[in-house]
């Protein structure tokens, strides 16, 4: 199992995710009840004949409630002597995807359930849910750090009336297990570990149920409490997505009467003397002043918020992009002059065509010529569908031809941009390197994009 130093004052935040009615919201009750973060009055309003209903811990939706499903995503907070967490309760449904992809957009982990009486445990060979497989998929996809499978509902498997059933858990884990560890190595995937519970008992959710199902290891808290958080991506170069601009705040002694351009810093470092581009007007001034959320100076890393001083007014707005500077190459020096800091180029150098993988979300199908509205960072610009490279099947994983993408169909495009974006590929900057594509005329959230190497 993969672990890592973290600092207790940081929160794990992970989610739940996998196929309908799989006991995710179960599985938070259970751990917000055992590990004592429920207030009795909480308790009181989602118990039934003396018992707690754990799913009404998170479903909070009136829908929800009526249908007995997850919509929405459901965010908790618990902590335990170890660490804090935050949890996202995904749903289920396909229709509800775009939700998913959401939460596991920002997420350090994920635990993906996997129901063992909807599967054919008897089998070795069995087939996994595709609900499940997508989800899956979509976690690696969107670099969720760490994937946990928690093979539920075990104990529904064996009934202490019938000696008969005696062992099922067990070999039901067995043959499930090795499904997912076949799955994880096709799709490449890197699974910190596959543990046996049961959400609605509560074995080996908080406490460890020794040798249960013949599975050794710690609980899924155990293993929460040590699975590390996303790293920040400050090796990068600078990189600043403008979110608001304070105009000449009278804060004369933190921003020198100049305006303070807020947001949060998607690479490098934000600090004094970065020389920066701003994109797109293509303007280059030095920064002069940090400024952290509490208004006091010094430097800010990757995914921290921050304002930002520069050092002389430039037409600076909403959805502008901050980007380093790089110097000359040493080959372009021909004088004393040359030697003048005068930066030419950005680090990230903008395009307009970008290849891609996105996970589609609209019920209207994606397709070659589609003009939609693309977000990146807080920028907007027109994007249209260039090319539908190919469709990955999630039964077989592999990559099919295609000429359009339906609903939660995962495939590569690409896409032609009708202004240039300081893009990187998703494996190297999670800000840089995804964009939301809106429909025009709906303007629902049509897909969510991944750009490629």
């Amino acid at each position: 199992m993969a672990t890592g130093q973290f600092d207790q004052q940081s929160a794990l935040k992970f989610i739940t995710c996998g196929s309908v009615d799989d006991g995710k919201s179960t599985l938070i009750g259970r751990l917000l009840l055992d590990s004592k973060s429920v207030l009795q009055d909480q308790l009181a309003n989602v118990s039934k004949s003396g018992e707690a209903d754990l799913a009404q811990f998170t479903d909070g939706l009136s829908a929800e409630r009526e249908q007995g499903i997850t919509i929405d995503v459901a965010y908790r907070y618990f902590n335990t002597a170890q660490r804090k967490f935050i949890i996202g309760d995904a749903p289920g449904h396909e229709q509800y995807t775009r939700n998913m992809v959401t939460a596991a957009s920002s997420a350090d982990a994920a635990v993906v359930l996997v129901d063992a009486t909807k599967l054919q445990w008897q089998d070795p060979n069995l087939n996994l849910l595709p609900q499940t497989r997508r989800h899956s998929l979509l976690c690696q996809l969107l670099r969720v750090p760490s994937i946990v499978f928690a093979v539920n509902k075990l104990d529904a498997l064996e009934d202490a009336a019938k000696p008969e059933t005696a062992g099922q858990a067990t070999r039901a884990f067995t043959h499930i297990r090795g499904a997912l560890e076949k799955f994880a190595q096709e799709a490449g995937m890197q699974v910190a570990t596959i543990v046996p519970i049961s959400a609605l008992k509560g074995h080996n959710v908080v406490d460890a149920a020794d040798g249960w199902c013949g599975y050794t290891g710690p609980s899924l808290l155990n293993i929460l409490e040590l699975l590390p958080v996303t790293p920040a991506d400050t090796a990068l170069p600078f990189a600043f997505p403008v979110q608001w601009v304070e105009k000449f705040s009278s804060s004369s002694d933190t921003s020198q009467g100049r305006r303070i351009f807020w947001g949060r810093v998607a690479n490098g470092v934000a600090q004094i003397g970065q020389q920066v581009k701003v994109l797109p007007s293509g303007q280059t001034a030095t920064v002069a002043q940090v400024l952290g959320t509490t208004r006091k100076p010094g430097t800010v890393q990757a995914g921290r918020s921050a304002g930002v001083v520069l050092d002389r007014e430039v037409d600076v707005s909403r959805g502008d992009w901050l980007l380093a500077l790089v110097p000359p190459a040493p080959a372009a020096i021909t004088s004393d002059d040359d030697f003048a800091d005068t930066p030419t180029a950005t680090s990230l150098p903008p395009s307009r065509e970008i290849s891609t993988t996105v996970a589609w979300m609209d019920d209207e199908p994606l397709v070659a010529g589609r003009v939609y509205w693309a977000l990146h960072g807080h920028r907007w610009v027109k994007a249209r569908v260039k090319r539908v490279v190919h469709r990955l099947d999630i039964n077989t994983l592999a990559e099919e031809n295609a000429d359009s993408l339906s609903a939660n169909s995962i495939g590569h495009i690409e896409l032609l941009l009708q202004e240039p974006l300081a893009a990187l590929p998703f494996a190297q900057s999670r800000v840089l390197g995804s964009l939301v594509l809106v429909d025009t005329a709906t303007h629902r959230t049509a897909g969510a994009v991944l750009v490629n190497g």
